[in-house]
């Protein structure tokens, strides 16, 4: 039985092309192995490879960042230091980059190295392999057959064979700029009410903005974090019908357990001892205008926050801009999700500038 299984799942997945995991490229790896980059990216990698026994070279970091530092028992080196002693050797990426700048000296790297993104959950365990879309292969070919165009079914196909392979050429290849889909997809008009969860310190209000000319009918923004909810506060000071909240996004109106970080990385999380407040999108826009455009990028609850808007997902039909990168399982529970409440939606991945697969997500419209 698991033989046919197996069979059926590889037939009908053929736009997976990688069935090797860089994990297992790694694992073969006769060359020296240095990671590139320090930080939470770097000890998720280290920990998988102590699990396979890949043995690390060494460390390194970008010129600014070196100044004696050591990291997990490694002294950390400059680019070049690691080239003057290693005629040949591997890179691994260990940080995420979303600036041209960044990208363009990975790509650098990369023409001169081997060099090998290993995709690892922003949140959550378990590793994204040839195996694990087996696993879920039936959901998987459900939600590229079911992708509105091509190009999305391209991206879906390349961002999973990036995850299973960590090849950033999978990533450039589909890379679209982001005016290009609040064009195309979002074309968001002059009398929006929006809803943005996960809402930071106002930066994608206003990134909707610049194509609206300014112009919007209300906006509710909730932000869990205080300190980047005191930004959000003081950067859409004066601005009319804008309704903030310090809250996360759920499926219900309650307390969660919150671990409060610097910048983007704070997250709702089972082991912190801080209770905030969390609400559900139903709840905020209940007897008020019905959403017309809704964002989520809440840090891998993503579908909890769903079921907290399911009400005007199924009955409003509100244009949906949905993060797909925190948990493994995104990348079709969230569609499949989305197609279940309201499978009137057409919906459309896009990859931005971003390594690893991060900023890719889920547009949905009418």
């Amino acid at each position: 039985m698991t033989i046919i299984i197996n069979s059926w799942g590889e037939n009908m997945l053929s736009f997976i092309t990688e069935k090797q995991s860089c994990w297992e490229r790694l694992s073969a790896e006769k060359r020296p192995i240095f990671i590139y980059g320090m930080g939470d990216g770097a000890l998720k990698i280290m920990s998988v490879f102590r699990e396979k026994n890949i043995i690390v070279s060494g460390i390194f970091a970008s010129d600014d960042f070196v100044r004696g530092h050591s990291f997990e028992g490694f002294k950390v080196h400059k680019l070049s230091e690691v080239e003057s002693m290693v005629d040949d050797f591997v890179v691994v990426l260990a940080f995420a980059a979303g600036y041209q700048e960044i990208v363009d000296r990975i790509h650098s790297i990369a023409a001169r190295h081997t060099l090998y993104v290993p995709d690892v959950p922003v949140v959550g365990k378990g590793l994204f392999t040839y195996e694990y879309c087996m696993q879920n292969a039936e959901k998987i070919q459900k939600v590229y057959d079911s992708l509105a165009d091509d190009y999305s079914r391209k991206v879906y196909a390349n961002i999973i064979n990036f995850k299973i392979s960590g090849k950033i050429e999978y990533l450039s290849a589909v890379t679209t700029p982001k005016s290009e889909i609040y064009r195309k997809i979002i074309k968001p008009s002059l009398n929006e009410v929006y809803v943005d969860l996960g809402a930071y310190n106002g930066d994608t209000i206003r990134e909707l903005l610049e194509f609206t000319r300014g112009k919007y009918a209300e906006i509710y923004a909730l932000e869990p974090d205080r300190k980047n909810y005191k930004k959000l506060v003081k950067n859409t000071d004066g601005m009319p019908n804008v309704f903030t909240y310090n809250a996360a996004a759920w499926s219900t109106d309650c307390e969660v357990p919150f671990a409060s970080k610097s910048g983007r990385q704070s997250a709702i999380s089972a082991t912190a001892e801080t209770m905030i407040t969390a609400r559900a999108v139903d709840s905020i826009v209940n007897g008020n205008r019905p959403a017309t455009i809704i964002k989520m990028d809440v840090e891998g609850f993503e579908r909890e926050a769903i079921w907290g808007a399911s009400n005007t997902i199924s009955h409003d039909s509100p244009k949906l801009m949905i993060a797909l990168y925190h948990r493994n399982e995104d990348i079709f529970e969230i569609p499949l999700l989305i197609m279940t409440l309201n499978p009137q939606y057409k919906l459309y991945i896009r990859h931005q500038l971003y390594i690893p697969a991060w900023e890719t997500n889920l547009y949905a419209s009418l």
